[in-house]
């Protein structure tokens, strides 16, 4: 699957749930809660050791779902991820090490930016796509549409305070991509086994998001 392909992919969705995943057991009823809830991309973070078991039990059972990894800072991070089955890498911030570690590897890659240096950064990386990273407490939608301005041909994934109640005003700048959020996979209701709940959450947010 080319860059392109996992793009259109993934803006096709809207949305990219942001999953954080304490117990890799719980990862193939998440991806099976997205599926029935209308969703079929999902980005597992190595915020938790059991990161590169549950993209690899994802991949493994759930191969309809579009998978990636974040929370990736560092290169060993990435080589686990791309060994697991992650189709692409999502990181939090720019580390040149890492995205041209991910472009060795023919890896499509979506760093996150905060500010205009770091949209330049990426260009000059040879990118159309960046996370905006943490959306809400760097200006939210007002700062990201002034961003857009004199950055025309980039593209964005607005991450971080995203939410039910804000994410139609995200989507409705043409320049982005999708909207990461983790309200519809909530860690609470993954540890409680709420997979019900789960993929209820997440066909209301689609909803809301294909409205936008």
């Amino acid at each position: 699957m080319t860059e392109q392909d996992i793009i259109q992919r993934i803006n096709a969705a809207r949305l990219l749930p942001v999953v954080v995943l304490e117990r890799a057991e719980d990862a193939v009823p998440l991806a099976k809660a997205l599926l029935a809830g209308g969703l079929d991309v999902a980005e597992v973070t190595f915020r938790t050791a059991a990161a590169k078991d549950s993209i690899h039990a994802i991949a493994q059972a759930v191969p309809e779902i579009l998978l990636g990894a974040g929370t990736v800072t560092n290169v060993d991070q990435l080589d686990a991820a791309a060994e697991a089955g992650a189709t692409f890498i999502v990181t939090p911030g720019f580390n040149p090490d890492v995205v041209r570690h991910a472009q060795s590897k023919g890896i499509p890659i979506v760093p996150g930016i905060n500010n205009p240096t770091g949209v330049e950064q990426a260009m000059s990386h040879g990118l159309k796509v960046v996370k905006f990273f943490p959306a809400g407490p760097t200006g939210g939608v007002p700062f990201l549409k002034a961003l857009t301005g004199p950055y025309g041909d980039m593209r964005f994934v607005p991450t971080g305070g995203v939410n039910a109640g804000n994410v139609s005003d995200y989507l409705g700048i043409s320049q982005v991509v999708a909207c990461g959020g983790s309200w519809m996979v909530d860690p609470k209701l993954i540890a409680a086994g709420k997979f019900d709940e789960i993929r209820n959450l997440t066909a209301a947010a689609l909803s809301a998001a294909r409205a936008a």
